[in-house]
C-alpha cells in the first residue's frame, strides 16, 4: 500500500513530483498544487472507495455463500447509481445524494433477497441471477435518467457513471470505511459459521436472522458511499475476495482488514494506470478497472478449476 501511495504521488499527467514541495518558489507552490491538493486527495480516495467495494463483496459473498458475488453484478451499485442520479435530477445537496444513493442501494439488496430467498440451493444460483436481472433493470433506469438530464448536467453525469476519482472526497469514505470494519470484525467468528451453511449456524446457536440484517445494511452502506464517492466502479468487490481467498484462506478474522486493504491497493494501481496512460488525458477509472478486472477474474476462475 505504501509503495502505490507513493507511485500514485509521484505519477501523473504532469511532471511534478513529491521532492519539488521543497525547490523553489514558484516550482513549490506548483508541486503543491498537483501533489497535494490534487494527487493526494485523489489517492486517498481511491484507497478508501476500493476498500468500501472489496469490503462490501466480501460480505454478500458470505451471505450468498458464492465467491461471485459482488455489488455491480448484484445490482447494489446500480441502484445506488439510479438513486444517486435521481437525486441530482432533482438539484439536491450532497447529503440528498448520498441518502438517495444509500436508499437505493438498500433496496436493491433487500428485492434481490425477498424475490431469490426462498432459493437454498448451496450455490445460490437463483440469488446470483436475479441479482444480475436487477442490474440489467437498474442500468435500464439510469439511461432513462440520463436521457432526461439537460445538456449541463449530461457529461459529467456520464464521465460519473465510468467511475471518476477526481475531486472525490476521501473524508466520509474513509471514515465509513473504519467504522464498518470496526463493527463487523468482532462478528467475524460467526461470519465463518454463517457462511458454512444455515443449518450449521441454527445447530450452533446463532441469530441468523440479525446477523444476515446487519450485512445487508453494511454492505449498502459501503456500497452507496463507494457509488456516490467515486461513480460506477466494477471488478474491485469481485476479484479482490476471490483472489484473498486462494491466498489466505476463508477466516473471515483475516479476510475482511485484508480486502479492505487490497481493495483499495487495486483501485490504486487503476486510477495510476487511468492518469498516465494517455496523460494528458485521464481515462475514467471505472473503464481501466474493467478492462484489468476480467482478464484477472476469468485466470483466477481458471486457477480454481484446477485446484
Amino acid at each position: 500500500m505504501l509503495l502505490t501511495v507513493a507511485a500514485s504521488l509521484c505519477f501523473g499527467s504532469t511532471t511534478y513530483r513529491p521532492w519539488q514541495l521543497w525547490g523553489g518558489a514558484d516550482e513549490a507552490a506548483l508541486a503543491r498544487d498537483v501533489v497535494l491538493e490534487l494527487r493526494l486527495p485523489r489517492t486517498l480516495a481511491a484507497l478508501a472507495v476500493g476498500g468500501l467495494l472489496a469490503l462490501a463483496g466480501t460480505l454478500q459473498q458470505v451471505l450468498l455463500r458464492n465467491p461471485l458475488a459482488d455489488p455491480y453484478i448484484l445490482g447494489t451499485s446500480g441502484g445506488a447509481s439510479v438513486g444517486a442520479l435521481l437525486a441530482l435530477l432533482l438539484g439536491v445537496g450532497t447529503l440528498g445524494v448520498n441518502a438517495a444513493a444509500g436508499t437505493g442501494a438498500l433496496l436493491s439488496i433487500l428485492i434481490v433477497f425477498l424475490l431469490a430467498g426462498r432459493d437454498h440451493s448451496a450455490t445460490q444460483t437463483r440469488l446470483l441471477l436475479t441479482g444480475v436481472a436487477l442490474a440489467a433493470f437498474c442500468g435500464a433506469l439510469s439511461s432513462l435518467l440520463l436521457s432526461m438530464a439537460p445538456d449541463g448536467l449530461l457529461r459529467g453525469m456520464i464521465f460519473w457513471l465510468m467511475g471518476d476519482l477526481a475531486g472525490a472526497h476521501w473524508q466520509s469514505a474513509t471514515a465509513v470505511l473504519l467504522v464498518l470494519l470496526l463493527l463487523i470484525w468482532p462478528l467475524a467468528r460467526e461470519l465463518n459459521i454463517m457462511g458454512m451453511s444455515s443449518e450449521a449456524s441454527f445447530s450452533l446457536g446463532l441469530n441468523h436472522i440479525h446477523l444476515r440484517w446487519i450485512l445487508y445494511f453494511a454492505a449498502a452502506l459501503a456500497s452507496a458511499l463507494a457509488v456516490t464517492t467515486a461513480g460506477m466502479i466494477g471488478f474491485v468487490g469481485l476479484i479482490v475476495p476471490h483472489a484473498l481467498r486462494l491466498v489466505i484462506g476463508q477466516d473471515l478474522r483475516l479476510l475482511l482488514p485484508a480486502a479492505a486493504i487490497a481493495g483499495g491497493i487495486v483501485l490504486l494501481i487503476a486510477d495510476i494506470l487511468a492518469r498516465t496512460l494517455i496523460a494528458p488525458q485521464q481515462l475514467p477509472v471505472g473503464v481501466v478497472m474493467a478492462l484489468l478486472g476480467v482478464p484477472v477474474f476469468l485466470f483466477l476462475l481458471s486457477k480454481r478449476a484446477q485446484r
